[in-house]
């Protein structure tokens, strides 16, 4: 199994995200809905760069906002697929199925649902 190093390095290689939104995007994914706040104290960065790198998921499609200060990640099968379809239109790539982006979702499905079953 892939670690979360080796997710969040293919977060970064694979989907082109920043290293700080792969972050955001794991932290979020497997722990629950949080606010700003939050992944700024966890991640130690400004409260104002947690709130960028939100909007910029959100944008990528795999936020959503639940109030005006939390926010939730979308299931992990969709998101990595739907962030890898959005870079690959972004950069003129072709999109066609890959398997790496693939396993980001399947691996990921697991901590989703249970920080969402407790």
């Amino acid at each position: 199994m892939m670690s979360y190093s080796e997710i969040e390095h293919n977060l970064v290689s694979e989907i082109h995200l920043e290293p700080i939104q792969a972050k955001v995007y794991l932290l979020v994914t497997c722990n629950g809905k949080m606010s700003s706040e939050t992944i700024s104290q966890k991640l130690e960065i400004s409260i104002d760069q947690a709130k960028k790198v939100l909007n910029d998921l959100m944008n990528l499609g795999a936020f959503i906002d639940i109030s005006s200060t939390e926010f939730e990640a979308m299931h992990p099968r969709f998101t990595a697929v739907n962030m890898y379809r959005k870079m690959c239109e972004r950069e003129n790539i072709e999109f066609k199925r890959n398997k790496i982006v693939d396993s980001i979702g399947v691996i990921l499905e697991k901590p989703y649902d249970d920080a969402r079953t407790k």
